[in-house]
């Protein structure tokens, strides 16, 4: 998995975690501090997300994954990762893959084995489906970061009504009791991983008065996005799609953003001295516009 996918799975989901841990695990805690682990022995990347939490049952790591496909070797990176955890910050892992994909699970969450009494393995982790989580459970909660994945919630519902459904979840996020920056950041994430499960032209079409509402552009997610990527390379995920599906919806995003936003993003690559043609690929924008730019 990319470094530039690490560095869009943060900005995501980074708000998120309480939320996750008080709603999905329901766990009784108090959060200390986030642990960078880079797992070096392993693929040479970042965890999705590690807090050290205090719970009634003593000190632990919680261990969040995010996950939009299958991954028949999920199990083995997981134990992988549980020792290191238990190596370098001597805590037990309490692991948990978010599932937020197109398709229905059908990962294990456990490895075993048994080669006598003193040779046995019984590892196991939690997989939460999004997809099988209800719209209504969520909306009319104040777990209100959350919002940002109805449109990968209720799978069956989604299917059923379709573009609806998405129109519904774009009202809920509307209609949330935030100030309208929050309230930014929430629909914008919403509008990114809606391009999981959804079609370019039906995103565009439910989220296309809302982006105006809001100026999305002015979110706190998507300029860190942008100004991230940008120093990171991101532009060559842009070009080849997210690995995984998200990079896919940033993309639609940049691509819906007004032709300002596209001219300020066409200005910082220049700054960062990407060539004119790879800019009017990423941007849209005319090779002739984006000369005119330089001066």
């Amino acid at each position: 998995m990319s470094q530039n996918y690490d560095i869009t799975m943060k900005n995501i989901f980074s708000d998120m975690a309480d939320d996750i841990m008080s709603y999905f695990l329901g766990l009784q805690y108090t959060k200390i501090d986030e642990l960078n682990i880079e797992f070096a022995r392993i693929e040479r990347r970042d965890s999705d997300m590690i807090f050290k939490c205090v719970t009634d049952r003593g000190d632990i790591a919680v261990h969040i994954e995010f996950q939009s496909s299958n991954d028949d070797t999920m199990p083995y990176r997981m134990l992988r990762y549980s020792l290191e955890i238990i190596e370098k910050h001597n805590l037990l892992p309490y692991q948990i893959v978010v599932y937020i994909g197109k398709d229905n699970v059908n990962m294990k969450n456990s490895l075993s084995y048994n080669f006598g009494e003193q040779n046995t393995l019984d590892y196991k982790y939690r997989i939460i489906n999004v997809g099988d989580i209800k719209y209504t459970d969520v909306v009319g909660t104040d777990y209100y970061d959350l919002y940002s994945l109805l449109p990968l919630m209720d799978q069956n519902r989604r299917k059923e009504e379709g573009e609806k459904y998405l129109e519904r979840c774009v009202e809920a996020i509307k209609d949330i009791p935030l100030d309208v920056n929050k309230k930014k950041d929430i629909v914008f994430k919403a509008e990114i991983l809606s391009g999981i499960v959804y079609k370019k032209e039906v995103i565009e079409k439910v989220f296309s008065e809302v982006i105006k509402m809001f100026r999305i552009e002015e979110s706190e997610t998507y300029k860190m996005i942008i100004e991230k990527g940008i120093e990171k390379g991101i532009e060559k995920g842009i070009e080849k799609g997210i690995k995984e599906g998200i990079e896919k919806g940033i993309e639609e995003g940049i691509k819906q953003g007004a032709k300002e936003e596209k001219i300020a993003i066409a200005k910082k690559l220049l700054k960062n001295g990407m060539s004119i043609d790879k800019i009017a690929e990423i941007t849209e924008l005319p090779e002739d516009e984006i000369k005119k730019l330089m001066n």
